[in-house]
Parts: C-alpha cells; structure tokens; sequence
C-alpha cells in the first residue's frame, strides 16, 4: 500500500512525498525511506500520525495507518554550541531577586493580634469565622503614618471550621458578629448576616450580607449581597429565623471599652453528610478509609486521586511516616507502571493484538503489501447493509480498481468473501472472479459454485476442493432468493423466477481466464442477477458441489451488449501518483543499474499511464446524458420552495446519473448530522434540515437556522416538505431504511 509523507518547510524543493510501504514495516525501516527523500537523518525525525508520536520497534500495522494516509515529518535540530542553561539559570536567580518580597510586622488602629474577626472569601464571597494571628506590611514603606489600606492580616480559621490560613486586607475583614436579632428587631431596609444556600434553599448553606426588603412571621425577603462588589442576588427568602445576625463595625483599640464574650459558633454545611461531622463517629468517609477512626489526623495521608484518607499504620504494607512527596496514590489509585507508556518507549500490545502470528512470530511472510489489508476508509451510508437491489448513484458498467473500493461503494461489503448475505434473510451480492473450476459464464446468465468444501487452515486464501459443500450459511442465503420453497436436500427450482429477490452481481478479471464477459481489469458491476434455481452435483474435483442459475433481470443493458458502457476505471485516491512515483523511482534505479536494468526484482508497469498524461489525455470519457422520468419532472417542479437548489442539480445531467446523483446529495445535505435529509424541513431562510435534528435543536432552546443562525422563533411549526421527500425517496430508494 501506499501513504504520504508531510513536511512543513520553506527550505525543501518538496513537501510531500509517496511511500509504497507494508503494514509489516516497522517504523525505523519507513524513517531510512523517509531519509533517502528528505536527507533528514532517523534521530532528527519525528513522526506524528493523528497526535500520536510512531516509536520506533512498532510496525505500521500497529497505529492503524491506513491507505494514503498522511504521517506529518517534523525536523528536530540541535545547536551543541549554544548552551542555553546557564543563561536560564541566571534569568531565573535574578528573577527570584526581584520578586523576593520583605515583611514588616506593624499595628492597626483597629484590631490586634488574636482578635476574633469574620473574614470575606473571595472565591464565593461569603464570610467566615476567623482569628488575627498576624499583621504586616509587605515591602519597604517611606510612608511616615500607614494607612489601614496598606496593612495586610494572616488569618486563620476557626476549628469548627477547617484550620487554614488566609491572608486578607482591611476592607475584607470585620469584628465577628454574636449577637442574633429577634423577629421583632428586623426592619425593612437593614442589612445584616444570614445563612443561605445559593445552589439549593433546602439545605444549609454559608454566610452572606442580607438586605432586608419584606418582614413576615414565617420568612424574610430580600436580596443577597455577594463578594466586596455587593452583587445582588433578588428575592431570596430566609426560613431560619433564629440564625439572623448582626454585623459589627470595627472600633478603634483605644476606643474599646469591654471585650466581648466568645460568640457561639455559627452553622456551616457538613464537611461530611454520612457522619454530620460527629467527632467520635467513625466514618470511612471523612476518616480513615480502612478503619474509619478519626485518630491520629497527623498520621493520615490523602490520595490525590480519590481524596480519601488513610492511617500509615493501616496500608499494607504499612508506612513507617507520611511521604514527602508531592503526590501519593492509594492501592486502589495507583497504576502499575508496567503499564504505563513512558515517552519514547514501544506501545504496550493488546491481547487481541499479542495472538496474532506476527507478534508471536510465527509468521514470516510480508503480507501488508497487498490492498486488501489495507482496511476500508470510507463506507457507504446511503443504503444500509442489507439492503436489496441497486445501490443509488452506481450505474451497471461502473468499474473499480480493487476489491476495496467496492465495498467502499456498498455494491459488494466483503473484501474477499464471494456471497455478501445472511443465512436467516438471503443473499445482497456476489463476485464472479473464477475462482471455483465449476462455474460456467454465459453472460446473460451463469452458473455459480456456492462457497466451502475446502481447507483454508494456514491463513490461505484458496485451495483445491478437498471436501462436500454443505448447503448452509452463505450457500443457504442465496438459496433463500431463490422464488421456490427451500430445500437442503434436493435443491429447487422457481416457477416464476423474476419473483425472486435481486442479487447484485460483480465480475473480477480474474474470471477472464474462463469467460469473455469478465473485464480485463479491475471490478465492474454488470446489474441485478435472480436465482433461477439450485441444485446439488458432484462437481470436476469428484466432491459435492452446490450450483445456481442466474439470470439477468435488469433495465439497463448489459456492458457487453451493443449500446452498454464500460465506464472508465475508478482508482483509489493517491492511486496514480503513487504508481507514477514508482515508475520513477523504477527508471532512476534501471539508469544507475550496471547491468542497464537487468535483474531488477520489480519489472517497470508500463500498461499504466503516468498521472500527468492521464489528467491530459485528448481522450473524453464516454458520458451517457442522464434522463430524468415524467413522474421525477412533475414531482421536483411540485417542490417550489426548492426551486434554484433543483436548477443547480440539473445542470450537471448531462455528466451522467453518478453525477447528478453526487449534486444531488451535496446540496441536499444537512448541517447537522452530514447525512442525506431525512424528513426535510424546508425553512423560511430556504434551507433544507431534517425534521429531527431540528428538533433535537429546539429541544437546547437554540431556536435558529442551523445554517444561517436566522431567527425561526420558538413556536415556529416544523412542517415536514413532502415534495421534498417524495423526490429523494425515489431518487435514493432505501435511505429511510438507514435512520
């Protein structure tokens, strides 16, 4: 297969480059490639593919990197005679210098060391109860009287609280409210200090500024000030009434007459809701998390990961001391580093990956060159898998490349398999390439071998017959489109076979050994085929064999019949310029050969043309004018509202159905969920969204055009385009089946 390879930089003559590789590669093998193209040594390299880095002792396969996938090159450069160290550590000790920061204890007018105060947080604004423990001013003052907006205090919090430390300035701090007003002293218009819970009035809450606006014998009304910028919370209602307190002014120490008692301690919401905070209780919450005792708080560390405490004692194996480092994990947190990929170091393999018998080195031989095991990077959404019949937008004599791209296509979903069906429901498609000696192709109809009765035991693709085919599994499924009752024994045959159900047929050139009808490359889909009837025989290898009889039922002619096309080949992206590179390379090689070419293992592929001939050729592809019927006329010119979307489309029928078909889908595309629209909504912006997704938009009270952000409005009636539908139910038959 074949990928790209992307560097961004202004110094290369070119930027991207193609490289025929393996899945089996591994990834130091592609970086000597990508050496020979961009002189960039291995250890310069850095390969990224979709945000991984590849590291080298992995093979392509194992990052997934599929056909003309793009690994992006970046270039690592040193300079040995640049140090850049000493220079950092320099800037980072001069820095440290500058921002060192010189405290000077001092004293407030106001308060004093170990004065009870209520402190404002400024994460959420409330207050909270506190103790001076420290006054200071930061830096050299030349002030000669301070300022109470100079000073800086250390508080700390009380216990019932939680023993932290803050530090705070003097318009954040205040004497700590104790006295609680009674019913009858609240007024109108007084602010004082309440316990509110902002995110749920039903539990408690913290300690917020209150302006009072209503007085009533159940609750107060009014509105909560939050933070030092007093924002406003309205029409907040406070149920308990016994826990309404004043706010103290601050007071001059020399002015103070009597200390005041030790407030109570206010209410705050429970650190911990399965214990309420009980002292003595023992909780694996709060506590430790293997015995639950709350003793011994210093010889408790916590996990960094699930915050949950534990005794050193109670590990196991026990800790001698808490850890200093900055991070522990408990046992259950903590990953084995085994299992961790360290930068620079091989991906760890999964178990579905470690089976696989190139891992186990089994398996010796190179298979990641072919296409197909390249894996699909596209599929088809317009009709869902088991779908009957033709597929929308794939016209007979449509010819691919390789297997892959018919699956792509949803015309045939296995890569190798030859019968694409279910055993309960019957066959969709099948391949003709000539693989069973029995099989006899005359065109409009052919006999087919239905598939087993070999040993494919060593990964092998095919083998000779070796045992009876059973009419089971995929044989049974196209027996089951057969118009007849079902057999296992005998076989059976259709009265009436146009009755049956339509099996997609596709010829491989590997049939072109056998058959004159098979094309002489590539894939081409030649129509819908119907089991006429199938039987049991003893085919040439001298074991039973089940055959079928197919026959041609479709409108379109066949690509061998006079007035039936072959359409020009359809290659994989990147397909051609790929092959091209190589004939190149093949070229540069044969000139440098001694031998002038001879004994080159890979011969030059001269029967393909090289790209840029390709895309110039004088040669016009031969396009059938697609025509639509009166019935599909009449029902686009009946969809008014859609009228220059539809222009649009026609224009390009001239280019063929594929065409018209690929606009078509383009245009009518919705924006939100990039699929074909389903019960469109055509709104009064003129564009086109499905009637669900619409709704799942309203439903986030999103209320406009998905496309153009105009206003429908919230009560605007989502009225399901009929028309619209109509047209694309009968262009695509089958898309509904997909949502």
């Amino acid at each position: 297969m074949y990928i790209k390879i992307r560097m961004l930089s202004a110094l290369l003559d070119k930027s991207e480059i193609i490289l025929n590789v393996s899945k089996m590669d591994l990834i130091q093998d592609l970086r000597e490639k990508i050496e020979k193209e961009f002189k960039v040594t291995p250890e310069q390299q850095i390969l990224l593919y979709k945000g991984k880095q590849l590291v080298d002792g992995h093979r392509v396969l194992d990052y997934n990197i599929c056909l003309n996938d793009v690994i992006q090159l970046m270039t690592r450069y040193s300079n040995p005679t640049i140090e850049h160290s000493d220079i950092i550590k320099k800037d980072n000790e001069l820095l440290l210098t500058n921002n060192k920061r010189v405290t000077k204890d001092v004293e407030s007018k106001f308060y004093k060391l170990g004065d009870l105060i209520d402190v404002r947080d400024e994460e959420n604004g409330s207050w909270y109860e506190g103790s001076i423990t420290k006054i200071f001013i930061r830096g050299l003052s030349s002030k000669e009287q301070l300022e109470e907006s100079d000073i800086h205090f250390r508080i700390k919090g009380a216990e019932h609280i939680l023993a932290f430390e803050v530090e705070a300035r003097f318009d954040d701090i205040r004497p700590r409210s104790f006295y609680t007003y009674k019913i009858s002293e609240l007024k109108k218009g007084m602010i004082v200090l309440v316990n509110y819970n902002i995110e749920g009035t039903k539990s408690r809450g913290l300690w917020y500024d209150f302006k009072i606006e209503e007085v009533n014998r159940t609750s107060v009304q009014g509105t909560i000030m939050v933070g030092r910028d007093k924002a406003s919370i309205e029409n907040c209602s406070i149920k308990s009434l016994n826990e309404i307190m004043r706010i103290e002014n601050p007071v001059l120490v020399a002015e103070r007459k009597d200390e005041c008692k030790e407030p109570i301690k206010r209410k705050y919401p429970y650190h911990c809701d399965k214990c309420k905070d009980v002292a003595d209780k023992k909780c694996k919450e709060c506590g430790c998390r293997i015995c639950a005792g709350k003793n011994d708080w210093d010889l408790i560390v916590l996990c960094d990961e699930c915050n949950y405490g534990y005794h050193t004692s109670c590990l196991n194996p026990p800790m001698k001391s808490v850890p200093e480092e900055d991070e522990w994990y408990c046992p259950d947190c903590k990953t084995d580093d085994n299992e961790i990929v360290k930068p620079g170091e091989k991906l760890k393999l999964s178990n579905k990956k470690s089976k696989r018998a190139s891992n186990r080195g089994e398996s010796s031989r190179d298979w990641g060159k072919g296409m197909a095991c390249v894996g699909r990077t596209t599929e088809c959404t317009i009709v869902p898998k088991d779908h009957y019949g033709p597929v929308p937008g794939v016209e007979v004599g449509t010819c691919w490349k390789f297997r892959l791209q018919v699956s792509e296509a949803g015309v045939h979903r296995p890569h190798v398999a030859g019968i694409h069906g279910r055993e309960t429901d019957g066959a969709y498609s099948l391949v003709l390439s000539g693989g069973y000696e029995d099989d006899i192709d005359n065109g409009e109809e052919f006999y087919y071998t239905g598939s087993g009765g070999r040993d494919l035991s060593g990964n092998k693709r095919c083998s000779e017959q070796s045992c009876d085919q059973k009419l089971t599994r995929m044989n049974k499924a196209l027996a089951l489109n057969c118009n007849a009752p079902f057999n296992d024994q005998k076989g059976a045959e259709s009265k009436d076979w146009k009755k049956g159900k339509p099996v997609r047929v596709v010829r491989n050139y590997k049939g072109a050994k056998h058959s004159k009808y098979a094309p002489l490359d590539g894939n081409r889909y030649d129509g819908l085929y119907k089991v006429v009837k199938y039987y049991p025989e003893k085919g040439k290898s001298g074991y039973i064999v089940w055959k079928y009889l197919l026959r041609r039922d479709d409108p379109n002619l066949a690509p061998w019949e006079d007035g039936g096309q072959e359409l020009d080949m359809i290659y994989p992206p990147g397909y051609l310029e790929a092959q091209e590179a190589g004939q190149k390379k093949d070229k540069e090689n044969k000139s440098k050969s001694p031998k002038g070419g001879r004994g080159l293992k890979r011969k030059l592929q001269v029967d393909i043309k090289p790209l840029t001939e390709f895309l110039n050729t004088s040669k016009k592809r031969k396009m059938t004018e697609y025509k639509l019927t009166s019935e599909l006329e009449d029902s686009i010119s009946q969809d008014k509202s859609n009228e220059k979307l539809w222009c649009e489309c026609k224009e390009v029928l001239k280019e063929g159905k594929q065409k018209f078909l690929s606009k078509v889908e383009e245009i009518y595309m919705c924006i939100c969920c990039q699929e074909l629209v389903f019960e469109p909504v055509t709104t009064d912006c003129k564009h086109n969204i499905c009637k669900a997704c619409l709704k799942r938009s309203f439903a986030s009270e999103i209320y406009t055009c998905p496309y153009c952000r105009y206003d429908l409005g919230k009560s605007y009636k989502m009225r399901k385009n009929e028309h619209l539908g109509k047209v694309l139910g009968m262009l695509f038959p089958g898309y509904e089946a997909t949502r």
